[in-house]
């Protein structure tokens, strides 16, 4: 118990951060169908933002800045550099994404430098659960994830904007000719999922308070890894591979002959899962139109 209960709290914490970013992954996909590689380096935006407010000495309105701008940033990075491209082919979307993410990382390193930064948010300290020492932060973040993602799971399915989402991502032609506003929904999912995204960066930090321009760049990853093995697309899909990944990431991390193998680990149950479920675990096959 004394050190599985810990295990599988940061497992659940640090899963539920990858499935906040991996929604992103997936809602873009599944309404825009395009994989918005920049979405990692949202994070890294919004953990600067931070480490900029925090000179107020107030974290609450450092996160609060951070969702703020980052979703700013999504949406006009959805106007500038993907809408244009409406229509175009996957390839071309696919090498504008990771333009725009090469931009932002390079603006970040002219703007604060190559060195990492310092973002000491706020230190929550420990508590005794069951007799063991569990990190306060682990179960602020593992809190905070599973209610973002109850009342997302409640927008989608009950709220006019949600049903509107939903039609988007089956058939964007119908959904417009029924009166969706397809453009509006599609601004709307990068806003959503921005912000989850600088949430995860505000966890992040609680977890380990140091920032560079990369920061953004495995975690997006591994979300991404995420996503694929959930079902890219899937909502339950995006949360269950999220849980899953962190699960495998911190009890590989807890086994000393595997520890220096566990991004190795993960990319290969990301293939093992492939071959058996090309979909992931929630994953739907879709028919082509030709």
């Amino acid at each position: 118990m004394e050190l599985v209960l810990p295990t599988i709290i940061n497992g659940l914490s640090l899963g539920g951060t990858y499935a906040m970013i991996a929604l992103g992954y997936t809602m873009v996909y599944g309404i825009a169908k395009m994989l918005n590689f920049a979405h990692g380096d949202i994070i890294m935006v919004g953990g600067y933002i931070m480490y900029v407010c925090m000179a107020m000495g107030n974290p609450l309105i450092a996160v609060v800045a951070a969702v703020i701008g980052c979703v700013l940033l999504g949406m006009t990075v959805e106007k500038v550099a993907y809408k244009p491209l409406r229509g175009a082919s996957p390839l071309a979307v696919l090498i504008t994404a990771i333009g725009v993410s090469y931009l932002l990382q390079s603006l970040a390193q002219i703007i604060f430098g190559s060195a990492n930064k310092m973002v000491m948010i706020y230190d929550f300290g420990t508590i005794k659960l069951f007799d063991v020492t569990v990190q306060v932060s682990s179960l602020i973040t593992l809190a905070i994830c599973v209610v973002v993602m109850v009342i997302l799971t409640l927008f989608i399915k009950f709220t006019k904007l949600g049903h509107a989402m939903i039609a988007v991502s089956e058939d964007k032609g119908a959904a417009q000719l029924m009166g969706v506003n397809v453009n509006g929904i599609i601004t709307l999912t990068f806003a959503i999922g921005s912000s989850l995204a600088a949430l995860a960066g505000f966890f992040y930090l609680l977890k380990s308070p140091s920032i560079s321009s990369t920061l953004g760049a495995m975690p997006g990853i591994k979300a991404f890894t995420a996503a694929v093995i959930g079902g890219i697309g899937s909502i339950p899909g995006a949360m269950l591979g999220g849980i899953f990944l962190g699960l495998v990431e911190s009890i590989s991390y807890k086994i000393t002959a595997i520890a220096p193998y566990t991004d190795a680990i993960e990319f290969a149950i990301l293939i093992a899962i492939l071959l058996v479920r090309p979909n992931g675990f929630l994953g739907k096959k879709r028919r082509e139109k030709v």
